[in-house]
């Protein structure tokens, strides 16, 4: 069960960020993508960001070339049937992680470790979709990827403890720190995290204050390197409410419902710094 090929499922911002620190582990990558100009836009941002590192000595120009030599990219699903674990890393939307894990399974061989970077929808759900809960199992990184250390780990229900002694070996090989959560509505990062914001979201809304001032307090007050307005709109309004939706749904609890004023914001398009426009405007 020993990884050595690894293959990425999304090029997106996390998905080639998790390349990126995957590569410079020395794993052989594939990316894979639905469209070609998906993963040229990502080989570049990859090739940006090793550029920042090498500029920074963080790393020689020589792991940075390594690097790259080590990524493939594909828009054909059935590319990663050699690979030793998968890594699904595309939108929060459960009906689509759940058709990818289906084929997947059926593409994959049986000794492949398919994990999601999921940073809310169940584990044992996607399990589900697949034949081999067994090796299924939650990495979701923070982002930004090269930067953060944490992957956060989550087990499912039928998870081998032999998987998780890989996912934490693959996890540490590519310089993160693993810490392990069973499956449960937003895990542990998303739990605490999301209802803070939101609760920052309602304050705002009653008029207790302004943005500013919310996010400075909270930085200045309780040493916060990002206010929680600031960070909602670098996760995207959108994540935002749908964590704040499974939350909700999951607990069944009124303390996780989202505010009004998120549920407006999002209706409205201001998703944050991606639409360039959200608690604070952004040039795009």
């Amino acid at each position: 069960m020993s990884v050595k090929e690894i293959a990425v499922i999304g090029s997106g911002q996390m998905g080639s960020g998790i390349a990126q620190v995957a590569a410079l582990a020395g794993y052989s990558v594939l990316l894979v993508d639905i469209k070609e100009e998906f993963l040229a836009k990502a080989i570049k941002s990859i090739e940006f960001s090793l550029g920042k590192f090498v500029s920074k000595e963080k790393i020689s120009s020589k792991d940075s070339i390594d690097a790259m030599a080590r990524i493939n990219t594909s828009i054909k699903m059935s590319d990663c049937s050699e690979a030793d674990l998968v890594i699904e890393a595309v939108p929060e939307i459960p009906e689509l992680k759940k058709s990818i894990f289906e084929e997947l399974d059926s593409i994959c061989k049986k000794t492949a470790i398919l994990a999601s970077n999921t940073s809310s929808i169940s584990i044992n759900e996607l399990a589900a979709s697949t034949k081999r809960s067994e090796n299924i199992i939650g990495m979701h990184f923070m982002n930004p990827v090269p930067l953060m250390k944490l992957v956060e780990i989550i087990r499912g229900e039928y998870t081998t403890d032999g998987v998780c002694e890989e996912i934490t070996k693959a996890t540490e090989k590519m310089g993160k720190t693993a810490l392990f959560c069973n499956d449960s509505p937003g895990f542990v990062s998303n739990r605490i995290l999301c209802p803070m914001i939101n609760e920052a979201i309602l304050t705002l809304e009653e008029g207790v204050a302004e943005p500013m001032a919310i996010d400075g307090i909270m930085k200045l007050g309780m040493n916060h390197p990002i206010g929680p307005l600031a960070l909602a709109d670098l996760i995207g309004l959108d994540t935002v409410l749908h964590i704040m939706n499974v939350l909700h749904n999951g607990f069944n609890d009124e303390k996780y419902a989202p505010s009004k004023l998120l549920m407006s914001m999002v209706e409205e398009g201001k998703l944050g710094r991606k639409t360039g426009s959200g608690f604070y405007e952004y040039s795009k």
